[in-house]
């Protein structure tokens, strides 16, 4: 039942919670944690996500920060965004006629700017001349979430290709064959652990006379699902205490996009 109160931008439409409401359900409606709606809680979360907001800063007219905090924290803990993202992207992958597990991944990383909260984990970025937290992502040829993790800024890209690799291959069943990656993951290390868990890297360089920018050959495609989460002012900065949740959030917003998608696709079957 949609919220007795005018609506805001993020909140979840009708044919979105039909999808996600069965992923959410962690226990009985008449438990104690339950004096809230279970959708406004949802809300709450992608409120705070979407304006970047503190959670003691949450409208009136939603649930109290803490309870949304709280039922945050459940969902992330029980790993509920990494399933529904998961179910999500193979109905969206078979709707554009690919197979529900991918053969080929783009792996990349992004630099985060440190703030009071996450200054004590954070790094140096030389390259992006930046301290903060670096977040490790991998998504499919459509820009779709298969796996993430998050670092200080100071951590090399290479070392991190096993780990990422790893989290692949458990996402998809162990499906993934190839993987795009730019020159920053160039080096025999990378390209060994990486095959370690059955994956071949394959390099995209630069033309040599670039002049200006120039679109490279499937890596744009990561590059545009971080400028989707760019679109979350949470997620522009590294505004948590752990990197764990950091990386959570992650999950959730690309979890929506995808709702987002799968929903348009379920009006108009």
């Amino acid at each position: 039942m949609a919220p007795a109160r005018k609506p805001y931008p993020s909140d979840v439409s009708d044919e979105e919670w039909s999808l996600v409401v069965p992923y959410l359900v962690l226990m009985r409606e008449d438990a104690e944690q339950r004096r809230h709606d279970l959708r406004e809680l949802f809300n709450g979360l992608r409120y705070v996500i979407r304006y970047g907001i503190a959670w003691r800063a949450m409208p009136n007219d939603l649930p109290p920060w803490s309870a949304v905090y709280q039922q945050s924290r459940r969902w992330m803990d029980a790993g509920c965004f990494e399933t529904l993202a998961c179910d999500l992207r193979a109905v969206l992958r078979m709707a554009s006629g690919r197979l529900p597990d991918p053969t080929a991944a783009i792996l990349d990383s992004r630099t985060l700017r440190s703030t009071p909260e996450s200054g004590p984990r954070a790094g140096y970025d030389g390259a992006k001349r930046k301290r903060g937290s670096k977040l490790h992502m991998a998504v499919d040829t459509l820009g779709h979430l298969l796996a993430l993790h998050v670092t200080p800024a100071n951590r090399d890209d290479r070392a991190e290709v096993g780990r990422l690799a790893a989290a692949i291959q458990e996402a998809t069943d162990e499906s993934v064959e190839l993987a795009y990656v730019d020159q920053g993951y160039t080096g025999s290390k990378p390209d060994e652990a990486a095959r370690t868990h059955g994956i071949a890297l394959e390099v995209v360089k630069l033309p040599e006379a670039k002049r200006g920018f120039v679109l490279l050959p499937r890596r744009w495609v990561v590059e545009r699902s971080f400028a989707w989460a760019t679109r979350c002012r949470r997620l522009v900065k590294d505004d948590e205490r752990y990197a764990s949740t950091l990386a959570s959030l992650h999950v959730v917003a690309f979890a929506c996009f995808m709702l987002r998608n799968a929903a348009i696709l379920a009006q108009g079957a």
